[in-house]
């Protein structure tokens, strides 16, 4: 028998409901028993929910009637607890249709992180029956069973019919294609493969699906990413739940930190930062061991990228100083799905930190190349949004509002959900900008757009009139 991580090691939530089951409790019966033991008879079932799922930590109070009641040592909660602390512990700030795919890879990855081998009643691959029908909760099972309660919907505009030609479409030729195009193009083709994937997972035999289990934490990857880049955060957030699951069970940590790491992309573009944080924190934490350079660089940009835009300057300088001291990638020894990561685009994910930083002199020099490279023109939007946003911190609102206004052109070529959301947080900054030729004709060229930009951009996203 495989022992168990010592308890020391673990973070808060997990710990907490692993004791609770090993007593064979309900969440009910251990608020009873706290109310009993303490005397207070107000705590209920759904503040033990909270803390096990991690949305909130318990105070000093109820820590030592926890320890009493648990039977368990107070230090040891106290450093499970210290250890959650580090990682952060957010409430939702994601859109309501994707809030609860939010608090469900949350949660799992906060139980990979305390038991990455999935070892425990309270691991992300318990053999626990999945409940149909709750694509929300987390219940254990296997990859299988994950695929199975998921469903893994149609994506909006993903082709209908089996055998049809978009099938034939590999995961390669899908990455390249996402180089030119965006979610609002590829996302259906990405839900697509996914499917296709689950498929032949579910068909195939016991010992054939374990080597089956990389290629659908890939597909299930690209498919959140596309998901996402169309302006489809919970669909994008259900997919990435299952790469992480079949990305552990195939026993890649490289692959289940690159999952988290895009997931805390998706969740700092819809502003939520602090989620990001933790899912950034959480991939590296779990990666860094066996990944290679560039992964190690690009984990780390996501740590840098999410601090900076949850206002922690000291943690996202720290990152950018690790990224650094990563290196660059290396070629013949990055994973096949890093193919685009060079140090062009390092050296842009780093302006774009300092700009949300605001350091924008520092930043400009690092994003002028990326934007101005032809034929990436989604990477050319997304970046040249930022970029625009660092000229219009140094107070060139002519520059600021013609590199606009080629990301803007590229966002409609692209296709990108992302890029126009880049976009319109600079619209914003340029509405408290004094008036000036440069930002008339920047809305001009804005509204003459508006009808062309990707249909599955959020309202949230849009430019309204008026700003």
């Amino acid at each position: 028998m495989i022992p168990s991580p010592p308890p020391a090691t673990r973070l808060l939530g997990p710990l907490l409901a692993e004791l609770r089951a090993a007593r064979g409790w309900s969440q009910q019966r251990l608020a009873d028993e706290l109310c009993a033991a303490s005397g207070v008879p107000t705590l209920t079932r759904n503040e033990v929910s909270r803390w096990e799922r991690q949305l909130r930590l318990p105070g000093d109070f109820w820590s030592a009637w926890l320890a009493t009641v648990l039977r368990v040592p107070g230090e040891v909660l106290a450093g499970a607890a210290a250890r959650s602390r580090r990682l952060g512990v957010a409430p939702a700030v994601v859109d309501p249709a994707g809030s609860r795919a939010r608090l469900a890879l949350l949660t799992l990855a906060y139980r990979w992180a305390a038991d990455p081998g999935g070892r425990t009643p309270a691991g992300p691959f318990a053999a626990a029956p999945p409940r149909h029908g709750r694509p929300g909760r987390d219940d254990g099972g296997t990859p299988a069973d994950e695929a199975l309660s998921l469903g893994v919907p149609r994506g909006p505009d993903e082709p209908a019919g089996r055998g049809h030609p978009a099938d034939r479409v590999t995961l390669a030729t899908l990455r390249r294609w996402d180089d030119l195009l965006g979610g609002g193009d590829l996302a259906g083709y990405g839900a697509r493969r996914l499917r296709h994937a689950v498929r032949g997972y579910r068909r195939a035999g016991p010992a054939g699906r374990r080597a089956l289990l990389p290629a659908l934490a890939e597909s299930a990857q690209l498919a959140g990413w596309l998901a996402a880049d169309a302006g489809d955060p919970g669909g994008g957030l259900v997919a990435y739940r299952l790469a992480l699951r079949a990305a552990v069970a195939a026993g890649q940590p490289p692959l289940a930190g690159h999952v988290l790491a895009s997931a805390s992309h998706l969740l700092a573009d819809a502003g939520d930062p602090a989620g990001a944080l933790v899912l950034a924190r959480i991939g590296y934490a779990a990666a860094r061991a066996t990944a290679t350079p560039g992964l190690r660089a690009l984990l780390l940009h996501r740590v840098a990228l999410a601090a900076a835009l949850a206002g922690r300057a000291r943690a996202a300088g720290q990152a950018l100083a690790g990224a650094d001291r990563a290196g660059t990638p290396e070629p013949g020894r990055e994973p096949p799905w890093l193919y685009w990561l060079d140090a062009a685009e390092l050296a842009a994910m780093t302006g774009r930190t300092l700009v949300a930083l605001g350091r924008p002199a520092a930043a400009v020099p690092l994003l002028t190349p990326v934007v101005g490279a032809p034929c990436r023109p989604r990477r050319s939007a997304v970046y040249g949004g930022w970029l625009a946003r660092g000229h219009l911190g140094l107070g060139a609102v002519p520059e600021a509002c013609a590199v606009a206004g080629e990301a803007l052109l590229d966002a409609v070529r692209s296709g990108s959900a992302r890029a126009v959301g880049q976009l319109t947080a600079f619209r914003r900054g340029l509405a408290d900008a004094p008036p000036a030729p440069a930002s008339r004709g920047y809305a001009r060229l804005v509204t003459a757009a508006r009808p062309y930009l990707p249909s599955g951009v959020p309202r949230h996203l849009r430019d309204r009139p008026g700003r």
